[in-house]
């Protein structure tokens, strides 16, 4: 079977003939024919966090699919050969950028029957990550004041609208060129990242959504109402993460110090911080299937290239300025 793999961290992703994947009792084998690019593939191809996701090299890329169903282990009743679906593969099961992939029957589901196999491979991580980010942690309710950073991107251009959706009043940084697709998306506020300050701009906030850190998450920090809540996705980790991700010791201890600057940041100013690293959910896409065919939310795919191109489409992500998601294909 043909996959890319990363045989050392920082080093370049390369084809390789693997295994043929194996296939239990709880699981789907899928023909992927899609797969989503996300950051989180540059960062653990670079090694950013291999402290905290200890990979077994050579390791095959890769977090979201899209594809058709070839065959199900014995207790699965959720899926038959010929499905269509989606999913973001667990954490300890990654490996998209392949033809195939097993994947457990919890973490699938039907793809959205009203877009492209291409479109449904461009949703599952950042779809799970604003549905996890705003109905899960955020709770966001109507008339609520809701800050999302990058809103072009990948997890901004979803999070907008799903923060429209439930009702929100969504302010949102772009650059000038991408102004006008972010309203469309529905941001009722659009900041120029580049020659405006959003921290001067804005205040009141219930929830921000950020996906800078550094700088970005102490600012976002002082646009929040009192009560209100940042959520980052890209760090720093906070000791609830390492509760749940069941770390050891020394690492908890690291992660607790790596967050206790922001969240005493956060307790001074009576608002508060917390870190989401997605989780797979296949019960979530279900729901998020649903508001796609509903036409609530619209997929942003970018960017396609060729399965054969995979590397030269993480490159494409790692250098930015793509709308949305970057996605290769192999139908």
């Amino acid at each position: 079977m043909r996959a890319f793999v990363v045989n050392q961290y920082k080093g370049p992703l390369q084809e390789a003939d693997v295994p043929e994947p194996l296939v239990g009792d709880g699981d789907v084998l899928v023909q992927v024919q899609a797969a989503g690019l996300n950051q989180l593939d540059e960062k653990i191809r670079a090694g950013e966090f291999k402290q905290i996701l200890p990979y077994k090299l050579p390791l095959i890329l890769g977090n979201d699919l899209a594809g058709t169903v070839i065959r199900i282990g014995a207790k699965v009743r959720g899926f038959k050969p010929g499905d269509e679906v989606y999913a973001r593969a667990d954490t300890d099961r990654i490996g998209t950028f392949a033809e195939r992939i097993a994947v457990a029957e919890a973490d699938l589901a039907l793809k959205p029957t009203s877009i492209s196999i291409q479109e449904a491979g461009s949703l599952p991580l950042v779809a799970l990550t604003a549905w996890q980010a705003l109905v899960e942690r955020g709770n966001v309710q109507p008339g609520q004041k809701v800050l999302i950073h990058g809103g072009a991107g990948g997890v901004g251009s979803i999070a907008i609208q799903l923060a429209k959706h439930l009702g929100a009043t969504v302010a949102t940084t772009a650059s000038a060129s991408n102004a006008d697709f972010v309203r469309k998306l529905g941001a009722d506020t659009v900041i120029d990242y580049r020659t405006q300050d959003f921290e001067q701009l804005l205040t009141g906030y219930d929830l921000v959504l950020d996906s800078l850190g550094g700088k970005n998450l102490a600012k976002s920090l002082r646009v929040l109402a009192p009560g209100g809540k940042a959520i980052g996705i890209a760090g720093p980790p906070d000791p609830a993460f390492a509760r749940e991700a069941g770390l050891n010791a020394v690492l908890r201890l690291a992660i607790t110090g790596l967050s206790s600057g922001i969240r005493r940041q956060a307790k001074k100013l009576g608002v508060s911080y917390e870190f989401l690293f997605m989780r797979a959910s296949g019960e979530q896409l279900r729901r998020i299937a649903t508001l796609v065919d509903d036409g609530v939310l619209r997929p942003v795919a970018g960017k396609l290239f060729p399965f054969g191109q995979t590397p030269q489409a993480l490159q494409a992500l790692a250098k930015g300025g793509i709308r949305g998601k970057v996605v290769v294909s192999n139908t």
